[in-house]
């Protein structure tokens, strides 16, 4: 789905991204991990086209998408989520769901003159999608609730829900499960997995709770300092000496070694 070659980033003299390469396999959850200040998501940045790549070059389905904007990337149907979660925090569930297709008739100044029919058949369809992907989500007792009013967590399903609204290829998570609680984080990740595997959608998923993703992700992708340093199974990158010495750390490392030992 998703082949990134040599990609670099930089910020003056500071290489965020250092000659990343890596693959998104179509039909997989993708976790990536690594230390605070890995390029995890300046990378996630740079392939979802909010910032451009200093070298390198990405791929989707094999089209070279390096430098397209987000908006172009929506309509080949790849989306992305963001650590804090984005919402029209003054419209309702429903209405910020209701909002995310494109091309909608009521976006012109003409239509609401002379297509108000169709606008109007246009809402309802669209009305019926957003209740179906609340419903879908366990959220549909907060369709009428105002988005900005909502939990963190419930924010986060209502984001996973906008990527439903359209026909999403592959969705970009980033840090889905920060700040959420045990039960609503259960809850998304099942919904992840049946997004994917019901609908086909490809994820890729920036985490650090390793519980998390260990349970969803298969493969895991590990970075540090800008590049790919490990890839594997969750149950593999646990136990690779080069990522627990750079990602998971040395006291871990110890308490494993001391477990070992007893």
């Amino acid at each position: 789905m998703i082949v990134v070659e040599d990609l670099h980033k930089h910020f003056g003299g500071f290489h965020a991204v250092d000659g990343a390469s890596l693959e998104i396999a179509k039909g997989t959850i993708t976790g990536l991990i690594g230390p605070n200040g890995a390029g995890k998501t300046t990378l996630f940045n740079v392939m979802a086209g909010n910032l451009p790549a200093t070298s390198g070059r990405v791929f989707m389905e094999g089209e070279e998408i390096t430098g397209l904007t987000p908006h172009e990337l929506f309509h080949k149907g790849l989306l992305r989520t963001f650590q804090i979660a984005h919402e029209f925090s003054s419209m309702t569930c429903r209405e910020n769901l209701m909002m995310v297709p494109g091309g909608q008739s009521g976006e012109t100044l003409w239509n609401t003159w002379v297509g108000r029919k169709r606008i109007a058949d246009e809402e309802r369809a669209l009305r019926a999608k957003a209740d179906e992907v609340l419903e879908f989500l366990t959220i549909e007792h907060l369709a009428d609730h105002k988005a900005g009013q909502v939990s963190g967590g419930q924010k986060k399903l209502l984001e996973l829900g906008r990527t439903m609204m359209v026909d999403a290829k592959i969705v970009f998570l980033d840090e889905v499960g920060a700040g959420v609680n045990r039960t609503l984080l259960n809850t998304i990740g099942d919904a992840i997995v049946r997004l994917n595997k019901e609908r086909g959608y490809t994820f890729c998923m920036i985490e650090h709770d390793m519980d998390f993703i260990g349970r969803l992700c298969d493969p895991v992708i590990v970075m540090a300092e800008g590049k790919v340093l490990a890839e594997g199974a969750a149950s593999e990158i646990m136990k690779n000496e080069a990522v627990i010495e750079a990602y998971l750390g040395r006291g871990l490392k110890n308490k494993q070694k001391a477990e070992a030992g007893a």
